[in-house]
């Protein structure tokens, strides 16, 4: 077993975040949970100590960490956002592993949803809140046992992949949208409302955000001669068998739509991975040694064919491999989320 690292992860309240970290809890490492509020917050790490057998408060037994700690932070709100990373930096635990997790989608819907402070939600959620609670707890990672850290995106990102060619694909263009400011509907400004290219979108910036990372912490000197891993992973399409299925590339939002979704891609073809299995490869990605090679690297659950897949090392799309683009989207959302 690896050395118990002090991992943070995002979305561990279901589906894989929630799998990965029973896993890693079980491993031996301590787990922190941001969660949305304090009853999920209350709920998930319970759930999660109760999956893995955790030990009781913050005595640890053999091979199973102390129970998780939850608090809260709304991904929707940057307000909570910051407030999170305030009790998180005056707690001063360093952490080993940052893993941005969280992700949201609302296929089908016809006009954009906002967050707290106006931006478009899928974007909001998916990238910016993500850089801002990176950014503000860059000074914990520094501290930290060889800090690592992981962004879940998705093959979607890239228009030449299966899940890219359905629907309209992603495209940032000159992030025309993103530089209005509140009310944008589309980060490129020009794109008519679509929440599943919202969705694209916002993997691509989690791509563009990983691939930046690792030069902004040189220009901080943070590193100190060590580039940390960073890591972006796709986890293949993932539907959990208790909701009759995710209907990631629908137009439509229906959930008979959804059902015959799930019985082809899962149940037919084979093409779908479970939770428990991209939740076990996101544990290893936050923890083992494997992955402790340091800079920018890109993992994609890949389908070979039916009941069949590769975890391999790839290349991100053209797009997403873009420096002027991933500079200039840095900055820009570094200045929406208050940073700048």
């Amino acid at each position: 077993m690896s050395a118990s690292r002090h991992i943070l992860i995002t979305g561990a309240s279901s589906g894989i975040g929630f799998q990965a970290a029973v896993r890693l809890l079980r491993a031996g490492h301590r787990l922190t949970l941001p969660c949305r509020d304090g009853v999920r917050a209350a709920s998930t790490a319970r759930r999660i100590a109760t999956e893995a057998g955790a030990a009781e408060a913050d005595t640890a037994e053999a091979g199973t960490g102390p129970a998780p700690q939850a608090l809260v932070c709304d991904l929707a709100d940057l307000e909570s956002v910051n407030r999170c990373a305030e009790e998180l930096l005056r707690r001063g635990e360093p952490i080993d592993t940052l893993v941005l997790n969280a992700g949201l989608q609302y296929t089908g819907a016809p006009e954009p949803r906002r967050s707290a402070q106006g931006y478009e939600l899928t974007i909001a959620v998916n990238h910016l809140a993500h850089q801002l609670l990176a950014q503000r707890l860059l000074p914990l990672l520094q501290a930290g046992r060889e800090p690592r850290l992981v962004v879940t995106a998705s093959e979607v990102h890239d228009p030449a992949s299966q899940g890219g060619r359905v629907g309209r694909p992603a495209g940032l263009g000159d992030l025309g949208g993103l530089r209005q400011g509140p009310g944008f509907a589309m980060v490129d400004g020009v794109s008519p409302f679509d929440a599943d290219k919202a969705y694209k979108d916002s993997k691509l910036c989690n791509l563009l955000f990983a691939r930046r990372l690792p030069q902004q912490l040189r220009q901080l000197g943070l590193e100190q001669g060590r580039p940390w891993p960073v890591i972006a992973w796709s986890p293949g399409l993932v539907i959990p068998r208790t909701t009759g299925g995710f209907f990631r590339y629908s137009r439509r939002h229906n959930e008979a739509g959804q059902r015959l979704f799930a019985l082809v891609a899962r149940d037919l073809l084979r093409l779908t991975e479970t939770a428990e299995g991209a939740g076990a490869l996101l544990a290893g990605l936050a923890a083992d040694p494997d992955h402790a090679a340091g800079g920018f690297h890109y993992w994609s659950n890949r389908v070979l064919g039916p009941g069949r897949r590769r975890f391999e090392a790839v290349q991100p799309s053209i797009e997403a491999r873009d420096d002027a683009l991933a500079a200039a989207l840095w900055a820009i959302s570094e200045e929406l989320v208050g940073l700048g």
